[in-house]
């Protein structure tokens, strides 16, 4: 069984991870999870940060990534019905609340400190940066990793990018040890 993990709005915030984690999660190397709020964060935080989105392009973003993931949604009934219980930074109890409903190993994001070990490890929850993450993924299948990178370069035609480009953008979101690793397994 793949790791189940909740990707908070940080990490699907940049449109190079998002795209990094998803394809990795597309060839099974985990099964990502998310809730209605999470990807109402990102639509917002997206609208807000780039003039050239808009609402519809982040509602269709959305579908796809809902669409390509059919079990990745949370019951928002679920995170409710356990958020006042969460005791990790009030902003967030709605992640951890995700990942408890969804029996989720982990939660993947930037925001490390939101969620202290105290607050989840009761539900066996394990709290990584996006590097952190993409390094353990790496590791499981080096192969798979590199050569799904080859396929997100290819796959960005306007403008065209090379893996390289993909690389950098990674690297300015913080996914510097996952991008070194995919350099050299592709050297």
């Amino acid at each position: 069984m793949a790791y189940r993990v909740v990707l908070d709005a940080d990490v699907l915030f940049p449109a190079s991870l998002r795209d990094t984690l998803l394809r990795l999660a597309e060839i099974e190397l985990f099964d990502p999870l998310w809730s209605e709020r999470i990807l109402d964060e990102v639509k917002r935080n997206v609208i807000e940060r780039r003039d050239d989105i808009d609402e519809d392009q982040m509602d269709r973003m959305a579908a796809a990534m809902n669409g390509a993931f059919e079990n990745a949604m949370v019951d928002e009934r679920a995170i409710t019905a356990l958020e006042g219980g969460m005791e990790n930074d009030p902003k967030d109890r709605h992640v951890l609340a995700a990942a408890v409903a969804a029996r989720a190993s982990g939660i993947v994001t930037t925001n490390v400190r939101d969620f202290p070990d105290e607050a989840c490890e009761p539900y066996g929850i394990t709290v990584t940066t996006a590097d952190e993450f993409l390094c353990v993924l790496f590791d499981m299948d080096p192969e798979a990793a590199c050569s799904s990178m080859i396929r997100q370069a290819g796959a960005l035609q306007n403008p065209p990018h090379t893996v390289g480009d993909v690389l950098d953008h990674l690297e300015r979101v913080g996914a510097i040890e996952f991008a070194r690793r995919v350099r050299d397994g592709l050297a």
